[in-house]
């Protein structure tokens, strides 16, 4: 009975291992190529979004997409003395994409995320920094998705 249990053991391992699992985000190649026509709003954040998009050079289908970002920063809860204790960051883009002229898709786009307050000004500022370039990865990578949807 051992040596059967060992046989099922490997084959198992064999089986899980030999599957080819590959993210849909990941892909190197898509079928489409995005050129970003109108961009406004927050800087910070277009700069994130247009150099992920400017990875994407295929000239098979060509869209046109134009952003328009916004962040609001807002404090959820004070302490006792009355100082911000946990800040609420929300990142909206509104995007449009255009194929041969012509609006193909319209959305809006918003992330939040919830931090707690530093006493260190410059580490808070560099926090906020981080979660805003984390949070415009996300919002790029559902832009990216949407598109490729209408590619399929």
């Amino acid at each position: 009975m051992n040596k059967f249990s060992n046989y099922i053991l490997i084959f198992l391992v064999f089986f899980l291992l030999s599957c080819s699992y590959k993210p849909i985000l990941n892909q190197e190649t898509y079928k489409f190529s995005v050129n970003v026509e109108d961009v406004n709003g927050d800087n910070q954040i277009n700069s994130i979004l247009i150099n992920k998009f400017n990875s994407l050079k295929n000239n098979k289908n060509n869209y046109d997409l134009s952003l328009f970002s916004s962040k609001e920063k807002k404090t959820i809860s004070k302490d006792s003395k009355g100082d911000p204790a946990i800040f609420e960051l929300l990142i909206v883009v509104k995007y449009t994409v255009k194929s041969n002229g012509k609006i193909v898709l319209e959305k809006n786009i918003s992330k939040i995320s919830s931090y707690n307050n530093i006493s260190d000004k410059f580490e808070l500022e560099n926090y906020e920094k981080t979660i805003i370039k984390n949070l415009s990865k996300g919002i790029s990578e559902n832009i990216i998705s949407s598109i490729s949807e209408l590619n399929e």
